[in-house]
């Protein structure tokens, strides 16, 4: 929105208070608010999101912290003092959406998505959770329109592989992520929906 409002300075007065009204009475868009973060989820997916905090994706930016699993950083080579936080080749698969429109940008500004959150493995819910699509006043909404709206109905190896790969300074070189025997490691119990959504 800043960029927005300083190009407007170059324009005539009545063109720059009629783009300024039109800006600030525009419809948001989907990059406006990509990301939600997972309390957002939990609103209606209370059982995952239960299930989910119990699992090291809920906490792994804490392990980019000095001190934090000392063992396993020494092991891979790394100083377990050293603050990981602001380092982009770890906080990329420490957090949700980082590099994304909407995304994580630090700690401060956007702590809603630090961790590894719902939407990294369902897609950024800014755009599929709307009144219309999927909300509390639309509880039988139709899947089709939600998935055609941007959210990862069936979670598939990609979403995995981001992270768990060879770039990762915890496995061996030629690391490959055997997704069919841990899709179901480290994520969140599955529990049948109360509406059908068909």
């Amino acid at each position: 929105m800043k960029y927005r409002i300083a190009l407007l300075g170059a324009l005539p007065a009545v063109l720059v208070f009629g783009t300024f009204l039109a800006l600030m009475t525009a419809p948001a868009t989907a990059e406006d608010f990509a990301y939600i973060g997972s309390k957002n989820c939990k609103k209606c997916h209370l059982k995952e999101y239960k299930s989910w905090e119990a699992t090291t994706m809920a906490t792994t930016f804490d392990a980019l912290m000095p001190g934090e699993r000392s063992e396993a950083k020494l092991t891979a080579g790394l100083d377990p003092n050293v603050d990981y936080t602001k380092d982009e080749a770890c906080v990329k698969c420490h957090v949700t959406g980082y590099g994304m429109t909407g995304g994580f940008v630090d700690i401060e500004t956007t702590p809603e998505l630090a961790n590894v959150g719902c939407e990294t493995c369902h897609g950024p819910g800014g755009t599929y959770v709307a009144d219309e699509l999927m909300s509390l006043k639309n509880k039988e909404y139709k899947l089709a329109d939600v998935v055609a709206a941007g959210m990862v109905e069936k979670v598939g190896e990609a979403q995995c592989t981001g992270c768990h790969n060879d770039e990762s300074p915890f496995v061996a070189e030629g690391y490959v992520f055997d997704f069919e025997a841990n899709k179901d490691n480290g994520t969140h119990e599955k529990y049948p929906l109360k509406y059908s959504h068909d």
